[in-house]
């Protein structure tokens, strides 16, 4: 099964320019038969497709809930929570990674890095607290290991480090246009249907096929050197946001940090009771 773990879609990124529904059909036309939406701080896009989309049209077609959390000094992570977890915390950026980690394992989900090798503050390999505590890398669950938005050092940086630490290798396109939708995949041996399924597979350290073909029309790749900037820029976004969100993030956590672990593959099963 062809899926695409990173997407973007203008319903829940106000920096994509491409729907939900034409991310989709792209993805269709290229033999894709799978997507995790993964926005920024936000499930407003998956939402989208669950209440517009879903059971009416795009039927072939597995769409699968993920979020792109922006943690407080240690870049951007991938996050796969099962379909009957909702968190409301995971809309609120600014979390450190110690604790993302600790709330999604204890509610049964998954996590790795995006682009781990890429820019610095948006990447985990690029900010201080790899620096300070590399071994945290231990307690993700899988490495985006290709991103076809990032050079190839820094993916070939990625696919090291998941290897190095051994870790299940997931692809994705990280699209926010038309013309990127595709160019990165995973290949699962087998296909899912929720992210129970997806999840199980991670726990197991199921081997993925990653891959795909660089895509250079990126902002960065414009910008050049004037990059810098405009990363710099998202470090102060992201530490003004974090202080926002502080006192609303605090309480959510009273009401959302079990002290049970749980299991995912229980929660499927209850589920289909």
């Amino acid at each position: 099964m062809k899926i695409d773990m990173h997407c973007h879609v203008k319903e829940g990124s106000v920096d994509s320019r491409v729907s939900v529904e034409e991310y989709i059909t792209i993805l269709k036309e290229k033999g894709f038969q799978g997507m995790v939406i993964t926005d920024h701080n936000t499930y407003n896009g998956y939402r989208y497709w669950k209440e517009h989309i879903k059971g009416k049209r795009h039927t072939d077609f597995v769409v699968l809930k993920g979020i792109e959390y922006d943690t407080r000094d240690e870049g951007h992570i991938l996050v796969i929570m099962p379909e009957g977890v909702k968190m409301k915390l995971l809309e609120l950026r600014g979390m450190p990674a110690p604790v993302l980690i600790d709330l999604v394992h204890r509610n049964g989900g998954v996590l790795g890095p995006a682009h781990p090798c890429g820019e610095k503050y948006l990447s985990f390999t690029n900010t201080k607290r790899f620096y300070k505590s590399p071994e945290l890398m231990k307690r993700f669950d899988f490495v985006e290991a290709f991103n076809c938005c990032e050079s190839p050092e820094s993916n070939d940086g990625a696919m090291k480090l998941a290897e190095k630490y051994g870790k299940v290798k997931v692809g994705g396109s990280d699209s926010h246009k038309t013309d990127c939708i595709g160019k990165a995949y995973t290949i699962l041996p087998e296909p899912v249907t929720c992210e129970t399924e997806l999840i199980s597979m991670i726990h197991k350290k199921t081997k993925f096929q990653v891959g795909g073909t660089f895509y250079t029309k990126t902002t960065k790749e414009k910008m050049g050197k004037i990059n810098k900037i405009l990363a710099y820029s998202f470090w102060v976004y992201n530490k003004s946001g974090e202080l926002l969100r502080r006192h609303g993030r605090n309480s959510k956590m009273e009401e959302e940090n079990p002290f049970d672990p749980i299991d995912p593959i229980e929660l499927y099963l209850q589920g289909k009771e």
